[in-house]
């Protein structure tokens, strides 16, 4: 069994490398790596018909939180402080609105799940509270993605479940990978603490890919005079992702083959006479045909796909990514986050606390607008949309009362009451789950908590949602923290 990156003494759980490779011999005489360990993933229950419904993930993240109003929960009866400047417009499913700048979205709204009433006390950016099972949101370790108190991303815990499940084989594709670039790094900011193996180690990091090109056209301020050329508004048609730590292209030379190689060097040190060379040799081919046979780099590379194809999507990053996204979960990943990330300033992407309507009008919501509806397309035409759960989440929503004072005006950060949007993978079709009163400030039906929302996840894919992993003292923890499985969300 094989640690991707780490710690190269001992595992999360305790192990030392030469126990590492004691279960290896193990696992090859016939026990599970959960029967070495002791900590078994708990037995799925009372499954259902939609159990595992969900062959894969594509997780759209959204940073900074878009608005209720503008998008999935217009209230056109409210005062123009509340509503604002956009309106609502009928979709495909008779009797509801969304925002007037979704009109595509609102053209297959017949495939989509809107939940309006998530609410959680926690009115921060807490990108791990929103995809992670950790209780509560911890400011002192939001930047921090390898403090001892962060809890394993989502994909992460689908990595772990997948890695337990085969007994430690390495998978001829990665699991769990992260585009287009890692949360914050095109920021002022250090990168953001959630989407991490945190607790489980460094192995259950998604594979992160890099995106180095410039935008091509500046994006709508994101401060009076801070303006930056966007890639998420708009690339060159021969800009592409790279795997991170790729240097001119070329996955030989990535910081990924790096740790491998000199993980298999720890290994074959600390391998006694009695133990096998073969089982070192069989790894090292393996870990080399996950690399180097060109198989993620070709899927990631979207300027192979017909350029109609391309342009449905549209020529941005975002666009471009949720492409990518497509291809790689169509090439065997089980796990895909596509980040919507600020970029120049981490005031930007959908933290709106200036220049609401401009940004929301001319770039934020026709590009997620026209991306979105061509990926939800694209997967029902090529027949994965029921096999293929996808997400969009946030932190939280933003303030009922609009804040005329900042240029352009604002939203501020609100988490009473906010709205996201779900597809495939036994999620329902043409469903609106929950009510908010008529100002969209608080929740007057059915309120759901971000963590039912990845409990249901979990159930989706195949996973026990009441399933525990070790923390670094050993001691069981949840993997959707206090999260409960939605039927509602079936329709």
């Amino acid at each position: 069994m094989l640690r991707l990156t780490g710690n190269p003494k001992t595992l999360c759980t305790g192990l030392t490398r030469r126990d590492l490779l004691q279960i290896g011999g193990l696992t090859a005489l016939g026990l599970s790596l959960d029967q070495v360990m002791g900590r078994p993933i708990q037995a799925e229950s009372e499954r259902g018909p939609l159990f595992g419904k969900a062959k894969s993930c594509l997780l759209i993240y959204k940073y900074g939180a878009p608005p209720q109003h503008e998008t999935f929960d217009p209230k056109p009866s409210a005062p123009r402080e509340i509503q604002g400047e956009f309106g609502a417009i009928p979709t495909a499913v008779p009797g509801i609105t969304i925002g007037e700048h979704l009109p595509k979205v609102a053209s297959i709204l017949d495939r989509l799940t809107i939940v309006r009433s998530l609410t959680h006390p926690y009115p921060l950016h807490g990108t791990v509270y929103a995809t992670t099972g950790i209780p509560d949101v911890d400011t002192k370790i939001e930047a921090q993605p390898r403090h001892k108190r962060q809890w394993p991303f989502i994909g992460s815990l689908v990595d772990y479940v997948e890695d337990r499940r085969s007994g430690g084989r390495l998978p001829d594709f990665p699991r769990n990978i992260a585009i287009p670039f890692p949360l914050g790094s095109k920021t002022e900011i250090p990168p953001l603490a959630g989407p991490y193996g945190a607790m489980l180690g460094m192995r259950y990091d998604p594979v992160f890919t890099d995106f180095t090109a410039k935008g091509t056209h500046p994006s709508p301020e994101v401060h009076p005079g801070k303006v930056f050329k966007d890639p998420l508004f708009g690339i060159r048609p021969t800009d592409r992702l790279q795997l991170m730590g790729t240097e001119s292209g070329d996955p030989l030379r990535s910081g990924l083959r790096r740790s491998l190689l000199q993980q298999f060097d720890r290994q074959r040190r600390d391998l006694d006479a009695h133990e096998r060379i073969g089982t070192y040799s069989q790894q090292q081919q393996m870990a080399f045909s996950l690399l180097a046979t060109g198989k993620m780099q070709a899927a990631l590379d979207y300027t192979r796909e017909p350029q109609t194809v391309r342009e449905e999507y549209g020529m941005t990053l975002f666009g471009q990514s949720c492409l990518a996204g497509r291809r790689l979960i169509e090439a065997g990943a089980r796990f895909v986050t596509v980040f919507w990330d600020a970029y120049g300033l981490n005031a930007g992407s959908w933290d709106t606390h200036h220049n609401h309507f401009p940004r929301l009008k001319n770039f934020l919501l026709p590009v997620f607008d026209q991306a979105f509806t061509a990926l939800i397309l694209d997967l029902e035409q090529r027949g994965l949309l029921d096999e293929t759960l996808v997400l969009v989440l946030s932190e939280h929503g933003r303030t009922p009362q609009i804040d005329n004072k900042p240029a352009g005006a604002g939203r501020h950060h609100w988490s009473r009451a906010y709205s996201q949007v779900y597809a495939g993978g036994g999620m329902g079709r043409g469903l609106v789950v929950g009510r908010t009163d008529k100002s969209a400030g608080d929740v007057e039906e059915n309120p759901l908590s971000p963590k039912d929302i990845l409990a249901t996840a979990f159930y989706l894919l195949g996973i026990d949602p009441e399933s525990t992993f070790p923390d670094p003292e050993g001691r069981p923890m949840p993997f959707s923290g206090t999260g409960h499985l939605r039927p509602e969300l079936f329709g």
